[in-house]
């Protein structure tokens, strides 16, 4: 049963997510109402070899380059349930946030208290650690991503927790559809460079078996798509949402090898996130971050959906004012810039209000 359709607009062909009711073009922005007819028979076990045949999903590719463990002291593995947890301030860089940190202990406070992650199974990388190797360089942060899924099992629940800057490069090898790779920029990313999302995906996401669950929360300037998930959920502030197909169009996998993954970012790809005293009225945090943990204490974590709609109206019923530290200039123009959107990825199409939200 063939899953494609043009969009009656630009007629790029399209391949709506299973269950999905409708689909926006990633070229020209129409939506485009799905044939419930399409869905009349329940589609095969995702990753089974008759859904990749139906719904044209190409069979993961051999590892990528950046699938290999950083050089250095592994760390040790602890649990069922593990989170890495970034905040980066880069402190005499010209280009120092504030609240990154308190965004880091309020989500270590927020998983211990509310979600029973032990605190060994918690790795901080902040730049007030006294151990070298706990701070978030370039290569602690990308040896830390390897651990946080070594050696996961059904059953394990994983957090990927960072705030930070984030950036963009451009794009040489086809697989983004905006012409840019987004990345996070770690406490040395002046000398040592950034994280690309090519490399995010290759550690955290493809590798994940059935059975392991990852929620990433990223609050970073352009990172909507830092994970490189499939499909992006578009939410307008009705509520109401269509999912988008963003698999490249080189072919290249970049879904998991049968795990589940969730990202919550700051903004989309050509936003800024903001660093603010507004919210919290006493001290500057990441503004998605706060959204998150109070969508949670206030009792909107339900489902999916709530739990976005919720953090979206913590931002736009908040006067932000000028109050806010921002990361890198952009192309983009600066009034489109400030609208801050959180979003939600995914590597397989999800009903947000049915899905209930748990870490």
């Amino acid at each position: 049963m063939s899953m494609l359709v043009n969009c009656p607009n630009c007629r790029t062909q399209l391949q709506p997510p299973p269950a999905a009711r409708y689909i926006r073009c990633t070229i020209c922005l129409a939506v485009t109402q799905v044939d419930q007819t399409y869905f009349l028979s329940p589609p095969p076990p995702p990753y089974s070899s008759a859904y990749h045949h139906q719904y044209h999903v190409p069979v993961p590719p051999v590892p990528s380059p950046y699938g290999q463990m950083p050089a250095g002291q592994p760390v040790g593995v602890h649990g069922k349930k593990r989170a890495l947890v970034c905040g980066v301030l880069y402190r005499n860089t010209g280009r120092d946030l504030k609240g990154s940190v308190n965004d880091a202990m309020c989500m270590k406070f927020l998983l211990r208290n509310r979600f029973n992650f032990p605190e060994s199974s918690i790795l901080m990388l902040t730049e007030e650690e006294n151990d070298p190797d706990r701070k978030p360089t370039r290569e602690n942060m990308r040896r830390a991503l390897y651990w946080l899924v070594q050696g996961c099992q059904p059953g394990d629940s994983l957090v990927f927790h960072f705030s930070g800057h984030g950036s963009q490069l451009r794009n040489y090898t086809g697989d983004e559809l905006d012409g840019y790779d987004e990345t996070l920029c770690p406490m040395d990313y002046q000398t040592q460079g950034m994280i690309l999302d090519d490399e995010i995906n290759a550690t955290i996401v493809r590798p994940l078996p059935p059975g392991v669950k990852l929620h990433a929360i990223v609050d970073a300037c352009h990172s909507g798509t830092v994970l490189d998930l499939p499909f992006l959920c578009r939410m307008n502030r009705s509520g109401h949402y269509v999912w988008e197909d963003h698999r490249p169009q080189s072919g290249v996998w970049k879904g998991t090898s049968g795990g589940e993954v969730i990202s919550f970012s700051g903004c989309d790809d050509h936003q800024i996130s903001i660093d603010t005293r507004a919210l919290s009225k006493i001290a500057l945090t990441g503004a998605m971050t706060f959204s998150f943990i109070q969508a949670i204490e206030h009792g909107y974590a339900t489902t999916y959906g709530t739990m976005l709609n919720s953090m979206r109206s913590t931002i736009y019923n908040n006067d932000l004012g000028g109050n806010y530290v921002t990361s890198f200039p952009t192309m983009h123009p600066i009034n489109d810039r400030l609208k801050q959107e959180p979003q939600l990825t995914s590597n397989i199409p999800i009903d947000v209000y049915m899905k209930p939200f748990s870490l």
